[in-house]
């Protein structure tokens, strides 16, 4: 083993967000444009040079660390995994999927840039279409190139199988209301994704996902996702 083949990494910020939990959080970040994240950089990075021209991008790559899935005791990589969205049952590479099991537990998400703040400490960014838990450990940011990153040609692979799949979505109004109101266009578009594996279709069985401070509790019938009660986290 050379001295250059292990790479030291260590957090340059976090992010915050609206969710506490991994179970209902969009597959892939740009699915939900409203919800909103904000990266709080870590003070060795927290200097106003250190973003220069990033507002300029109006998207950017995120490098972060799946945080969650290394806490789980007795979880490690494995060679092939079975992603939820195609039933549980269906075995792929580790490398042709994102799942969170790796040999390197990296993430990466492309999020637009909504603001810059600079001028104040912890220099932050907030951002928006994000698709992470709240305290995820952010590695690296990178400014989103067009000219080389967008591939119009690229083929889907697998998720062009399970990327039409949407839920009809009944939050009744009352329930709705409890949520604040720049939070209920994004909750609404969260549930439309069918925040359940592909392997769960119990009619009769309550989910629940943590969103905004609040439980989000509902049943799925027939496509159609019924929100039932909706509960203040404590």
């Amino acid at each position: 083993m050379t001295e250059h083949s292990i790479l030291q990494i260590e957090p340059i910020a976090e992010i915050r967000t609206d969710f506490r939990e991994k179970f209902g959080l969009p597959r892939q970040s740009g699915l939900v444009p409203e919800l909103r994240g904000e990266i709080v950089f870590r003070p060795a990075y927290s200097q106003p040079e250190a973003v220069r021209g990033i507002e300029a991008f109006s998207h950017l790559w995120l490098i972060w660390g799946f945080h969650a899935a290394q806490k789980q005791a007795g979880k490690g990589w494995s060679a092939t995994v079975r992603p939820p969205r195609l039933g549980g049952n269906t075995r792929l590479g580790v490398f042709a999927t994102r799942a969170p099991y790796r040999p390197n537990p990296l993430g990466l998400s492309c999020v637009r840039l909504e603001a810059v703040c600079a001028e104040e400490q912890p220099v932050r960014l907030l951002v928006s279409g994000i698709d992470l838990l709240d305290g995820t450990p952010i590695y690296d940011i990178k400014p989103y190139i067009p000219v080389a990153d967008c591939k119009p040609e690229a083929s889907e692979g697998y998720t062009a199988e399970t990327r039409q799949h949407a839920l009809t979505v009944n939050f009744p109004t009352e329930l709705l209301a409890q949520l604040p109101a720049e939070k209920q266009q994004a909750a609404l578009d969260v549930l439309r994704l069918d925040p359940r594996p592909g392997y769960s279709d119990d009619p009769d069985r309550i989910y629940g996902i943590s969103f905004a401070g609040c439980d989000i509790r509902f049943r799925v019938a027939d496509a159609v996702l019924t929100v039932c009660e909706v509960v203040t986290a404590n």
